[in-house]
């Protein structure tokens, strides 16, 4: 632990910002001339998927109906810590020693390799869990825990100890990057950070709080850095529509909420509490580090934008590696550190596993606010929802860009807290200024289709993939309008808002296990 707390210290030091700044800025101006020679372009598109997931306790399947484990909380679905082991396979670590995620490598955006995708996620779930059972723990496709470990959850997200000066969470995984991001919110939190959420309001001694939620996130790669600007400046337009499908965490851990009346929780919580989380742990500094990025003129734009962003928790490369910098990826380590806390809810990755003619070099969008889904099927789903519709909106010319960003910002709140009922903001084919969700969503899967047969997708798998999607909007049911409505289903019967969030959670988890999408749950 001392080096952890020795690397943190060097950190946080004045001199390490300065030096760090100065690396980063002339990183940044040797990739500007190469994108502006075109050297970071393609000639495909390419998609690619981070998936975050939590581990409980294992044998956590939802107790059969009527047995005395459903009047109360209980050992199933209870939150749990997995051992190093459960990470030699491919899970990765994450902020706390619960979380875990996925990846996939990038495949060009056509049949065959949305299939790769569908396939490399769903063999890469199964392994991570087989080895997380190997180690008394499962994994769970879901966006927030909500059933405490056995120490409770709020002195388990607030354990800590102290090292001098530093703070380190005892339940976070022991990165020196995480610890030092955390004594940096920390700092600007004036040694506390807050989360405060309909319901629940309480100070917190680390952000470990952050690690409550969990995401996917579908990445799409630009061919030309010069049209780049009008895929991410689109891309911002559709992040409220796009939210209210997938919303995903309505409620905090039970025991969080104490003596709140059940009935003012249900009416007020956002249906996507992850947002929240993120942006009140570690987007506490003065620039407002997490939010929706304003839009861009030029590709280098993205590269300007990191730059200029606040410096937090700044490492230089030879306090972990310190060898000759061979690869592209060592030759830029310290940008690649600043934008991986530039922590907008789109942004762009410059460089790193291209597919088509690129020499290890790319562009791509992150598409960032999505939580995780109940099932395999509707992760992916959701990632050829993001990257037909962002293609198709683009190559159709169509004028959604033009909507003003106020609008687009939001349009995006608004669908955090309201998913699904939420008044979204859009602009149609015809330039017209509407909120008449038949006519967003109308075009948002006509476009996505598009996107996607301009892909090469035939039209059976485009279906496949878009259909359990717009069965949400038919339905008008997210899975955080399904997991409201059963805790209320539950709160009638007459259990305790505990229980019936912990009931709710057990059934959740059963049908996530048992059905190949959500839509089956409609």
């Amino acid at each position: 632990m001392q080096d952890i707390v020795d690397l943190v210290e060097r950190s946080l030091d004045p001199g390490a910002a300065d030096a760090f700044a100065q690396r980063v800025a002339g990183q940044a101006a040797e990739l500007r001339e190469a994108i502006a020679a075109g050297r970071y372009d393609n000639d495909q598109f390419a998609v690619g998927l981070e998936m975050e997931v939590y581990a409980v306790e294992s044998g956590a399947d939802s107790p059969p109906a009527g047995s005395d484990e459903e009047a109360g909380p209980g050992r199933t679905c209870r939150l749990a810590a997995l051992p190093d082991e459960a990470f030699e396979g491919p899970a990765n670590k994450e902020l706390g020693v619960h979380n875990a995620e996925l990846n996939t490598d990038p495949n060009v955006l056509d049949p065959d390799g949305l299939a790769a995708q569908a396939t490399a996620i769903e063999d890469a779930f199964a392994a991570g869990r087989a080895d997380a059972k190997a180690h008394g723990c499962d994994l769970v496709l879901d966006a927030m825990w909500t059933v405490p470990p056995e120490a409770g959850s709020y002195d388990y997200l607030a354990a800590v100890e102290r090292y001098g000066d530093v703070t380190v969470a005892e339940h976070m995984q022991p990165d020196p990057r995480y610890v030092a991001i955390d004594n940096e919110s920390l700092a600007y939190g004036g040694r506390s950070v807050g989360l405060s959420v309909p319901g629940f309001e309480r100070e917190f001694p680390t952000i470990l709080f952050e690690s409550l939620a969990t995401s996917i996130q579908p990445h799409l790669q630009i061919p030309s850095a010069a049209a780049f600007p009008d895929y991410y400046n689109a891309a911002i337009r559709t992040l409220g529509p796009v939210l209210a499908l997938s919303t995903n965490s309505p409620f905090l851990p039970a025991d969080l909420y104490g003596d709140v009346d059940p009935e003012t929780v249900l009416n007020e919580t956002d249906h996507e509490l992850r947002i929240a989380a993120f942006e009140q742990s570690v987007g506490i500094s003065e620039q407002s580090k997490v939010r929706v990025p304003c839009d861009i003129e030029t590709a280098t734009d993205a590269v300007d934008r990191v730059v200029a962003d606040e410096v937090y928790a700044p490492f230089l490369r030879e306090w972990l590696e310190d060898s000759p910098r061979e690869t592209r990826a060592d030759r830029y380590w310290e940008f690649a550190h600043k934008r991986s806390t530039y922590w907008r809810w789109l942004r762009c990755v410059v460089g790193g596993d291209p597919v088509g003619t690129g020499d290890e070099r790319s562009l791509r969008i992150e598409y960032r606010p999505l939580p995780t889904q109940p099932t395999i099927r509707d992760v992916v789903g959701l990632q050829a929802l993001v990257a037909g519709l962002i293609r198709g909106l683009v190559s159709a010319g169509h004028p959604l860009a033009e909507l003003p960003w106020e609008a687009a910002d939001e349009s995006f709140y608004n669908a955090v807290a309201d998913g699904l009922d939420a008044d979204l903001a859009w602009l149609t084919a015809d330039g017209e200024r509407t909120t008449d969700h038949e006519e967003i969503f109308g075009e948002l899967f006509a476009y996505a289709r598009q996107g996607l047969r301009e892909s090469g997708v035939p039209a059976d798998a485009v279906e496949r993939y878009l259909t359990p999607i717009e069965a949400r909007w038919e339905a008008g049911v997210s899975p955080s309008d399904w997991k409201i409505a059963r805790v209320r289903e539950r709160l009638a019967e007459g259990q305790s808002f505990e229980g019936a969030v912990t009931a709710m959670q057990r059934e959740y988890l059963r049908r996530s296990r048992e059905s190949t999408s959500f839509a089956e749950w409609l």
